[in-house]
């Protein structure tokens, strides 16, 4: 009997932000708090609620095809309607519950308007979007959330 592994992969951005890597949004917890979560979850409503159920920094998803009235990224506008930035990656360029493939090759297809605030947009590569998000963060950009350390 094969058993799965579910990646969950910690990646410093800069000295004050930390991207956590896990092949599905169920893997995040209470110890997520502040991080930039990648999740190659898809973002329909189920992911959204995951991911509102700790105060995370920003959230990426995979958009499994975006669907049927934009449902595999419906997460997107819940997180923004929190002030939460939030991205999916093309299903095209990762595969879906492969976190590392969404880390190594992920393209973003949509960004939800805080993202889009703090200079995130479709086209950009996934890394370079979080390195990206993690100065906006640093620097105090208006509209990006506390540096984790920070937090009270």
């Amino acid at each position: 009997m094969h058993e799965a592994h579910l990646l969950r992969k910690v990646v410093a951005l800069d000295r004050s932000n930390r991207a956590v890597i896990v092949d599905s949004i169920t893997q995040i917890g209470p110890e997520d708090a502040g991080a930039i979560i990648v999740a190659a979850s898809h973002g329909g409503v189920s992911s959204g609620e995951f991911a509102l159920a700790v105060p995370l920094s920003a959230a990426f998803f995979n958009d499994a095809g975006i669907g049927k009235d934009d449902a595999g990224i419906a997460a997107l506008q819940m997180l923004d309607a929190r002030g939460v930035a939030a991205g999916a990656v093309s299903h095209a360029t990762a595969r879906i519950g492969d976190a590392q493939d969404m880390w190594n090759h992920g393209v973003l297809s949509r960004v939800n308007a805080c993202a889009r605030r703090l200079g995130l947009a479709p086209g950009d590569r996934l890394q370079s979007a979080l390195q990206t998000l993690a100065q906006a963060i640093s620097r105090g950009t208006p509209g990006s959330p506390r540096p984790a350390s920070r937090r009270s």
